[in-house]
């Protein structure tokens, strides 16, 4: 199983982690993997100044927005399923 953390910490909140939260959520129900990929939060992953964060398996990817989600989830989530 696959597990991706999205920082929720001050600087990620502020710069729309809850955003990227939402179209993980989507993308994942899209998909159908929600057997394959366990999703959570998490509160700091220390790259404050890199934009959202998120943690997949042992990974982290900084500056995930609205607009680089799409190339984000192909390159990081499903081409590792």
């Amino acid at each position: 199983m696959m597990n991706i953390h999205i920082c929720v910490g001050s600087t990620c909140h502020i710069n729309g982690s809850y955003d990227i939260m939402q179209l993980l959520k989507d993308a994942i129900s899209e998909k159908n993997l929600e057997e394959q990929i366990q999703l959570s939060t998490a509160f700091c992953l220390g790259r404050c100044t890199d934009g959202v964060s998120v943690k997949v398996d042992d990974d982290i990817i900084c500056g995930i927005s609205k607009a680089n989600f799409a190339d984000f989830f192909e390159t990081h989530v499903l081409s590792r399923i």
